[in-house]
């Protein structure tokens, strides 16, 4: 889906800008809390994306409406929280994303969620550039096993 793949690719663009300031721990750190924000907008953005998409493509158009607004509200996407929804759609949907889905990925997605959290509250945040960045690999991995599992990838 292109939406997805173009907030991907401004992403890794922002990830990338982050090397011209490596030498300064205080803006790195700053860097790193705005991009986590923007991971979290990602995933939550690419949830909602593909189970929207799948409906467009298999359901009718007052059905595909009403389930396009209800995703709408879908907020902190915690892999348990994301789970759910996949398994409301199709049990088989939430059980293939929780065995693709390693611990390593459900933890990354959980971290993503209580750092953005913590920092859109004003909370301490001990989030670095390094763990993000590891962060973020497992949330583009778990992106793709959502496209998959909704038949919108060739992976």
């Amino acid at each position: 889906m292109q939406e997805i793949d173009t907030q991907r690719k401004r992403l890794d663009a922002l990830f990338e800008k982050s090397n011209e300031f490596s030498d300064n721990a205080e803006l790195l750190s700053h860097w790193a809390k705005y991009l986590c924000v923007l991971v979290c907008g990602f995933l939550e953005n690419s949830v909602e994306m593909c189970l929207a998409e799948y409906c467009k493509r298999h359901g009718d158009e007052k059905i595909n409406n009403f389930v396009s607004i209800k995703l709408r509200s879908f907020q902190n996407p915690k892999m348990g929280k994301i789970l759910e929804l996949f398994g409301s759609f199709n049990k088989v949907w939430e059980e293939r994303l929780k065995i693709e889905s390693s611990d390593r990925i459900s933890d990354s997605v959980n971290s993503i969620v209580t750092n953005r959290h913590k920092i859109a509250h004003g909370d301490t945040s001990n989030l670095t550039m390094s763990s993000l960045k590891a962060y973020y690999t497992d949330v583009v991995k778990a992106v793709e096993i959502m496209r998959r599992i909704c038949g919108l990838s060739n992976a």
